[in-house]
């Protein structure tokens, strides 16, 4: 009914006007006892659209597509509606819709991309509250069909975002070996399939799409953390990332930061966290769109301080950042992104073996130092010609350094005083990538894509250490005219040339072969003092350079049934270069071998992933990993019978593992209705062999590659509704070794055995209106445990994880 009756009183016709008034009240009734439902399938092209937002008006009504893009209004009224359906990198629909006495079903196709938006489309499992997914084939402008891709969804963890808790945020990646000893999540240390987790070096780390790390070319070390309160997002892409980003065997690792609120001119997130040990953050964001919502900002401002259970330990971090997108056409858009990040942090050292069982809250080292300054410029130009085709330039600069201040002399010796090991990096990289991606008609109506792209980085590392004076503070000088054990520069050039293409030969079936074209060239100028025991030390002039080129090969394959399941495979070739600056450090637990040669090998991935019944996202795959010159540690003795960790090509290695990915809603699988609960359950399991072949080597032969636990577990259960929400995750880590002779212990716990540990975690949180809160507990069962062994800071020796630890935050949102 559109509209109401007008009754006007007349002498003698008020009786009459009741009989009216009681007839229309009557059909009303009825009309009011007759529900209607308007339901539809969202679909992108031939997939369907996961998480898309419908909204329904004027009721008010907003759902979220399931995994088959299906959406369903239910109990509506006779009347006219309007219906609007978005997704992230298409153009909002708006459809006008009459119910008239019957049902109404949808089949809505967004083929019209949003040339104003060009954001990378996300295909998540299950519904919106996932954690858990995968990247679609094309992405903004690039290419991930036939790869293995994770997807962390950031907003839907609940966890100790504040201090970056790293085994909890990454708890649903199979087959990830996490260091865990940096209480305040200023440092990610994660390897997978059996590398090393050294600041995660083996992967390609970067945000927002551009590279992070010190020196992404030869010191690919990250020791800069994005804050995960400001992430929306990580995106990770394994060893067949080689062709698109760079040649690591890791693969990508990319963090995706928030954007403000589309539909808000201003939003104001604050949240501040105490924890155990003196444990303080504070974070602080705004964000959103204004000037006829052309122009997006975002920023943030983090200040987070704390002491650690062991004596001599201290941080204080500060972390900003900066982001503005603005669309000066319709086609045309610019973004750039600035971030600051510094800390200055007192470290503890490490233990022997008989130290850590004894009592491992103990310190041993109360000079040591450690202090990084970061800051990253980023400017992206996007254009778009049509709906099929696009360009990409990305520029970024790193300005950064890093500095380490102690005693780097064995740990089971004390520090008697005298002068401190001064070590200092400055990093000044550039980077520039051009991408252009083409969607066309090959085969019939199968559109396939093709994607070309440059890279051309230089990057400088200039390094010095000597010694510093023999005070505690955190006095970062020399204490002679020049550093009295080495100086140089480290200059470096990579351009590279990449193409992909998705060949698709039907609806089901794609096949994507791709090539890299890399020119490196690393170079070496300084000075280095060769130590002498019964005459003075002698200077050592050095001047080196080592350009080469080559190509990388790689090709996927991927087959989707009609039920959203997907069977896919790839096989690509990887590379990692040398630095001169892994050799010139002077280190009594560790030494270099001045031959070290570059790493080459391959990644294998095939594996079966989907969704059952709209209630279980999985993936389950096989890897393999062939690595051709593998640096290693061997431990060794000197002259003196002195132990020292050695860094060298220690022989050919193979890497074969199995991971499985599950996570489902139980409420949904047993009572196939939607519900305002959920009771998540996810369960990630790696099981790794990895091993040293090809040596004549018998110290080595067949013995377990260092830092690889064959079997690595983590699940856990959570349940809630959007009002509140309660986590409990358990993990489980298979003994491991930290040099290639699987050597048990060693007196300067350099080398040694890392035992089997479980530890667990709960975490709670309860919303009010613009209120959250925000709790929990780390390490509830007080585990004692390690991850690591050190040969240089923050050690030398084991480094003991953190003890039983408590947080709080709350979170209010304006």
């Amino acid at each position: 009914m559109n509209g109401f009756y007008r009754i006007k009183n007349r002498p003698g016709d008020m009786r009459k006007a009741g009989l009216i008034i009681i007839g229309c009240l009557m059909i009303c009734s009825v009309f009011a006892q007759q529900q209607y439902t308007i339901s539809g399938t969202i679909r992108l092209g031939d997939e369907p659209a996961a998480n898309a937002t419908v909204s329904l008006h004027p009721t008010g009504f907003q759902k979220i597509s399931n995994d088959n893009g299906f959406f369903r209004f239910s109990k509506l009224a006779l009347g006219n509606y309007q219906l609007t359906v978005s997704v992230i990198g298409y153009k909002t629909l708006s459809r006008d819709i009459l119910v008239e006495e019957k049902n109404i079903s949808l089949d809505i196709n967004l083929s019209e991309k949003d040339t104003t938006s060009l954001a990378a489309v996300v295909i998540t499992s299950l519904r919106s509250e996932s954690v858990s997914g995968k990247l679609s084939d094309v992405a903004g402008t690039t290419i991930n069909a036939g790869k293995k891709t994770e997807v962390i969804n950031m907003k839907n963890i609940n966890a100790n975002l504040a201090t970056n808790n790293t085994r909890q945020i990454y708890a649903r990646i199979p087959g990830l070996n996490i260091w865990e000893y940096d209480r305040g999540g200023l440092q990610l240390g994660i390897g997978g399939r059996g590398l090393s987790p050294n600041r995660s070096s083996n992967f390609n780390i970067r945000q927002n799409g551009y590279d992070i790390s010190a020196d992404a070319l030869g010191y690919p070390e990250s020791y800069y953390t994005p804050s995960a309160e400001a992430l929306d997002r990580i995106e990770i892409i394994r060893g067949a990332a080689s062709l698109q980003y760079g040649p690591q065997f890791g693969g990508l690792i990319n963090f995706v930061m928030k954007q403000g609120p589309k539909e808000k001119p201003f939003e104001l997130t604050t949240r501040q966290t105490v924890g155990s040990w003196g444990f303080f953050n504070s974070f602080n964001s705004i964000g959103g769109t204004i000037a006829k919502k052309r122009l997006n900002y975002y920023s943030f401002y983090q200040f987070k301080r704390g002491d650690s259970w062991r004596p001599n330990s201290h941080y204080d971090q500060q972390n900003a950042y900066v982001h503005i997108a603005y669309d000066l056409t319709p086609k045309f858009k610019i973004t750039a992104d600035y971030t600051l990040m510094k800390y200055l942090a007192k470290q503890p050292g490490g233990l022997t073996d008989a130290q850590f069982n004894d009592d491992p809250s103990v310190s041993v080292r109360a000079r040591n130092w450690f202090k990084v300054d970061w800051n990253l410029i980023s400017v992206n130009l996007d254009y778009v010609f049509n709906q099929y085709t696009k360009l990409n330039w990305r520029t970024y600069t790193l300005l950064g350094g890093r500095e380490a201040l102690g005693i780097l002399s064995y740990i089971n010796r004390p520090d008697n005083g005298g002068n401190r090991d001064y070590l200092s990096d400055d990093y000044f990289n550039t980077g520039s990538e051009l991408r252009f991606i083409h969607q066309y008609k090959l085969i019939k109506d199968h559109r396939s894509t093709f994607l070309v792209g440059t890279r051309v980085y230089k990057g400088l590392t200039s390094r010095k250490q000597g010694d510093a004076n023999d005070k505690t503070s955190a006095d970062f000088s020399f204490i002679g005219p020049e550093p009295d054990k080495s100086s140089f520069r480290f200059p470096g050039t990579n351009i590279a040339a990449f193409a992909e293409n998705i060949f698709m030969l039907n609806s089901r079936w794609s096949i994507t072969p791709g090539i890299r074209f890399e020119h490196i060239n690393t170079k070496a100028a300084g000075y280095y003092y060769k130590l002498n025991i019964f005459i003075p030390s002698e200077k050592i002039e050095e001047s080196k350079s080592n350009p080469r080129s080559f190509a990388l090969l790689g090709i996927g394959t991927s087959w989707k049934f009609a039920n959203t399941m997907e069977l896919y495979a790839n096989i690509s070739q990887n590379y990692r270069s040398i630095n001169f600056n892994d050799i010139r450090v002077v280190n009594a637990n560790a030494r270099v071998d001045p031959d070290l040669k570059d790493e080459t090998g391959y990644n294998i991935d095939i594996g079966f992933r989907g969704t059952y019944k709209n209630w279980l996202y999985f993936d389950l795959s096989l890897f393999y990993l062939k690595y051709n010159d593998r640096i290693g540690s061997i431990f060794s003795r000197d002259t003196n019978f002195m132990t020292y960790r050695l860094r060298t090509n220690v022989s050919d290695s193979r890497n074969l593992g199995l991971e499985v990915l599950l996570e489902g809603d139980i409420l949904k699988a047993l009572t196939n209705a939607q519900s305002k609960y959920r009771l998540n359950v996810y369960t990630n399991l790696s099981l790794i062999d990895a091993r040293y072949v090809n040596t004549k080597n018998t110290a080595i032969a067949d013995k377990l590659v260092e830092n690889v636990p064959p079997v690595l577990f983590r699940t856990g259960v959570s349940f809630g509704s959007p009002r509140f929400n309660i986590t409990y995750q358990y993990s489980y880590q298979f003994k491991q070794y930290s040099d290639a002779t699987n050597t048990e212990t060693t007196p300067t716990a350099v080398d040694g055995a890392i035992p089997a540990f479980s530890v667990m975690d709960l975490s709670l949180s309860y919303n009010w209106r613009r209120f959250t809160v925000y709790t929990g507990i780390n390490n509830v069962g007080d585990k004692k445990y390690f991850t690591r062994r050190a040969d240089g800071y923050p050690g030398p020796g084991i480094l003991p994880a953190d003890k039983r630890n408590l947080y709080a935050t709350l979170q209010f949102k304006l």
